[in-house]
Formats: structure tokens, sequence, C-alpha cells
């Protein structure tokens, strides 16, 4: 569905994506994961045939977007970062106007309005205008105004900022679905949660280039432990107690050292990598560190970008 090479996008001597390779099949639900400016928009916007391409070849629906931009672009679904509703439109012309768009016939668009709205559920709300909505509903419309052309390829960037967690759930579970009916994802975030939640496979980018790729269980089966102990310290003692951590860690003669893999010290907290947090947290309770809160989770993509990059998604 997706092939690129080399791929360079850039803005005067500011590069935003630099030389990243990628694969999308058919059928498959990809993300790029990484923070703000990573160039995981730049990167959709080159693919939905809006932004050309600066360097390198690209390739969606086997066509070249420099030639062919509008036929990708006819069997293209875009949910952009920001909606782009219109607010002075009733929920359900929003979708046959957009319809009108790719020259459907009237009835063909009402039908496909009529179930698209049941489908994100808001057929109670199609009579109603756009403006008052709350953001999950805009959200969910604007998924559905990406459907109404019966898309091969769903490009959704940022599919759920700004949402709250209910409505992120919402979203979620009618990606999901269309994720089972075979529909191609391609999607961007910086949420760790939803990219483990919907990505079949993925690539963690960081300053426009590609720092990992796989799915969510191998990136953080190759990158990081199966548990981590975080560790929080009162108020200006961070720095004191990160350094008495790591000295126990390294001395070969302390048990803790066997438990622990890394430590990773970030300003506000101390992270402990290991594969048995329980015990790594005891064993460090046996050494007589104070903490003031001590939380044993279990790895995610944060540690993984955390481990490659040295930063977490949201610096």
């Amino acid at each position: 569905m997706i092939t690129a090479r080399g791929l360079v996008k850039r803005f005067g001597a500011f590069t935003a994506v630099d030389g990243i390779d990628v694969d999308v099949a058919r059928g498959e639900a990809f993300g790029f994961l990484g923070p703000n400016g990573a160039g995981k928009s730049s990167t959709m916007r080159m693919i939905g045939c809006v932004s050309p391409v600066t360097e390198g070849t690209l390739r969606v629906l086997g066509h070249d977007p420099a030639v062919d931009g509008a036929r990708i672009r006819a069997r293209l679904g875009v949910v952009p970062q920001l909606d782009s509703l219109d607010s002075e439109l009733t929920v359900r012309e929003n979708l046959l106007v957009y319809g009108r768009y790719f020259g459907l016939p009237k009835r063909v668009v009402g039908e496909r309005a009529d179930q698209l709205l049941d489908f994100v559920q808001l057929s109670e709300r199609a009579r109603s205008k756009v403006e008052p909505l709350s953001g999950g509903m805009k959200r969910r419309l604007t998924i559905a105004r990406s459907l109404i052309n019966e898309p091969d390829l769903l490009l959704l960037d940022e599919p759920t900022t700004g949402l709250d967690p209910q409505a992120r759930h919402l979203v979620w579970e009618r990606l999901f679905r269309l994720k089972q009916r075979g529909v191609t994802l391609v999607l961007t975030t910086h949420y760790m949660d939803e990219a483990e939640q919907l990505c079949d496979r993925l690539v963690v980018m960081d300053r426009g280039r590609i720092a990992a790729e796989g799915s969510p269980a191998a990136l953080i089966r190759e990158w990081s432990t199966r548990e981590v102990v975080e560790l929080r310290f009162a108020v200006g003692e961070n720095e004191a107690a990160a350094e008495k951590v790591e000295a126990l860690v390294a001395d070969p003669g302390r048990p803790l050292g066997a438990l622990v893999d890394r430590v990773e010290v970030l300003p506000d907290r101390v992270l402990l990598y290991a594969h048995d947090g329980d015990e790594a947290a005891a064993e460090l309770h046996r050494q007589g560190v104070g903490t003031l809160s001590v939380l044993v989770r279990r790895s995610s993509l944060e540690d993984v970008f955390l481990r490659l990059t040295g930063r977490t998604l949201v610096d």
C-alpha cells in the first residue's frame, strides 16, 4: 500500500524527515510513534499527496504522488490532526457535501452517510449542528467523513489528541472495528497506549529519523525489560537519591545489581528496569533507600523510546 525509500522532507534549511524507509502492507495497522516535531505529520502529508517529496522515492497504492496525486487522493481517507468540519452544517450534511466532492451520486452518498453515522454512533445527532458537539463527537464525525468514499487506505494524524479518556477509548473501538474489516490504517501518535492498542507494526521516530521498527510487543522485548520500578522522592532529593541508587546497582557486591538491568534518571523520578520489579523494589527497601512512592509496572513503548533516544515522548 505504501513504499518509501530514502524519503526526505525539507523546509528551507530545516530537515523534517531525514531519509526514512517505510513499507505498509494491505490490511495492516501501521503507526508512526514519536514526540511533536519528530517528522510524523510531515511524512503523513507526503503520503497524503498534499506535500511534495524533497528527495527519495514514494509510492502510494502503486502510484507516484508527484504524477498521480489526484488518483491517489480519490482512494484515500484522511483524518487530519485538527478537525475541519463545517460548523454551519448539520452532522449529516457534512457527510453529504464531502461525499459529493468524490462525484458520488446523491443516493449513494445518502445511504453511506446513514450507515457511517450508525457506525460512529451519531445517528441520533444527524440533524444537529456541528458546533455544539463534544470534541469526541466531532472526532468521530471526522472519521465517518473520511470513510464516505470507501477508501483503500485511511490516514489518521494524531486521531485522539485533546480527547478525554472516555472519548479516546470510543474512537479506538471504532478504529479497531475498521481494522477488523480489513481497512488499512496508517496513524501518527505520541500516545504509547494508543500505539499498543491499534498498531500491528510501528516505527519509532525521533528528529526526522526512524530509531526502531517492529510490533509493539517485539519492540518492548528487544529494547526494554519486562517490568519497570518507578521511584519518586521528596522535592529536592531526586538527584542525590538517584546517585545512591545508581551506586547500589553498579556495586557487584550488592544483589540489586543482579536484579536491575539499567537505571534511568528523569527530573521527577528514577526508573529501574528489571524482569522482576517486585523483587527489585523489595531489595531497594532492604538497602535502606527511602522513597516517597514506589510503582511497579510493565514496560511500555515510552520506555523503548527513552532507551533509544534518551528522551521521553512528551519532551
